[in-house]
């Protein structure tokens, strides 16, 4: 007998060490589950630390864009993507089987909520489900998609051990949240620092080690439900922070007080306060989703996550907010919703990006659109919009803002000419505070 636990002890010792010796030599073969925001910047930076990258999509057309070293995501420029796939570090494909040549997987899906609140898992279960078919001993396998604490424990460990392959022995399992955000010229990828946790002490060893590659901090938690924890506090702590200036700047509304005034005088205080901003809602996939999965979870362990579904109600209803602020502008200088001209400016959920998912800007022009509103709207960085079932087009014309009988400022993109923005618009309704520093009686702050 204890020569049989001297065997076993060896082979684990033996499959963890050479996939540690692999990654250290930069010969470990590196796969990319997801090639979106997430998982295109991940693989070039791995290429760029000199590992042979191949990206996993299920959309031919991403697949082929990366294979001709064209750039689909705004982080990644062309350039360098076309030059990694000319060296042949990095490259892409529709097939699973790959798996089979690979010594490291991160799967980088979505995780959507359903409408009824609840975390929509099928795209990971399914991206998991076809590693698990082609996977074999001395294969790392990190889930990066936003989840509830447990999901890699719970639904994805049992997975690769039916195999048979046994966790810590045979695969190396770990849970590494995503941080990307997009646009930011200051942090990405490579030195936003990479918190991972593994289902065992050597699984965190190799994410860790594997990290450590390409990115510049790393940092090892205790096991997957802290690392999925993690991610989720970020969020919930500014989608909460984010709720309570919304909810300050609906009652400073009430009482005729500039909340952007109020809160830049408070942030003058250098200790226990921190600026959050209200705005037209939540966007993007991350602040506005994530700490729902978490709500949803502590209601299976008997927790009623009060904050998130507080902060929830009220950032959801701010698009309301804004339309009846442009309703009560117009108003003011005696002319009905209904039927007037109302240009919206800027339809991405944040500011200088192209994505647009969860934008309040939707929200705002269904609504705008259900009071009978005539809505158009222009976005340097957004071609077209789907809202319920009507398409709108980018209208970038000027003559379309002095024609609006209301211009609503969605997205304070730096690109746009804010003064001629004031000399010509008969009305605008600011709600990022883009005009902070221009007056004029057409201006109406959220």
């Amino acid at each position: 007998m204890p020569h049989a636990m001297d065997a076993s002890a060896t082979t684990m010792n033996s499959t963890f060490q050479s996939l540690c010796d692999r990654i250290r030599a930069k010969t470990a073969q590196v796969g990319i589950v997801g090639l979106g925001y997430v998982g295109l910047p991940l693989a070039v930076e791995f290429a760029k630390a000199g590992f042979h990258v191949t990206g996993i999509d299920l959309s031919a057309r991403k697949v082929d864009k990366v294979n001709q070293g064209v750039s689909y995501i705004q982080d990644v420029p062309t350039a360098e993507l076309a030059e990694l796939v000319r060296k042949g570090l990095l490259k892409a494909t529709t097939d699973f089987a790959v798996v089979k040549e690979l010594d490291t997987i991160n799967i980088a899906v979505p995780t959507p909520l359903r409408k009824t609140k609840d975390p929509d898992m099928s795209f990971v279960v399914s991206a998991a489900q076809e590693v698990a078919r082609y996977a074999h001993p001395g294969l790392l396998m990190i889930l990066e998609s936003t989840t509830y604490p447990g999901t890699t424990d719970e639904l994805l460990l049992p997975m690769f051990e039916s195999v048979p392959l046994k966790v810590g022995e045979d695969f190396f399992l770990c849970f590494s949240p995503e941080r990307v955000d997009p646009g930011n010229p200051k942090y990405q990828t490579r030195n936003i620092p990479k918190v991972v946790g593994g289902i065992t002490p050597n699984c965190t060893k190799v994410g860790a080690l594997f990290y450590s590659q390409a990115l510049e901090h790393v940092i090892p938690v205790s096991s997957t439900k802290v690392a999925e924890m993690v991610k989720l506090m970020e969020n919930t702590f500014r989608m909460i922070n984010i709720g309570l200036a919304n909810e300050m700047a609906m009652m400073c509304d009430r009482m005729d007080i500039n909340v952007w005034e109020v809160i830049d005088a408070a942030a003058t205080k250098p200790f226990g306060f921190m600026p959050f901003y209200p705005g037209p809602g939540l966007g993007g996939h991350c602040i506005p989703i994530d700490p729902f999965y978490l709500s949803w979870k502590t209601k299976q362990n008997g927790v009623e996550a009060r904050f998130i579904e507080l902060a929830g109600y009220i950032n959801g209803n701010m698009p309301h907010f804004v339309v009846d602020k442009v309703q009560n502008a117009l108003n003011d200088v005696r002319k009905p919703l209904n039927g007037s001209r109302v240009h919206i400016l800027g339809v991405a959920y944040k500011r200088d990006i192209d994505d647009v998912r969860e934008s309040p800007a939707l929200d705002v022009i269904h609504l705008l659109s259900k009071r009978g509103a005539k809505v158009t709207y222009s976005d340097p960085y957004v071609p077209s919009i789907q809202v319920e079932q009507t398409t709108y087009t980018a209208d970038g014309n000027p003559d379309l803002i002095a024609q609006a009988d209301c211009v609503v400022i969605i997205t304070d993109h730096k690109s746009i000419d804010y003064a001629a923005l004031v000399e010509n618009a008969q009305l605008i309704v600011d709600t990022r505070n883009a005009l902070k520093n221009i007056q004029s009686p057409k201006i109406v702050r959220l």
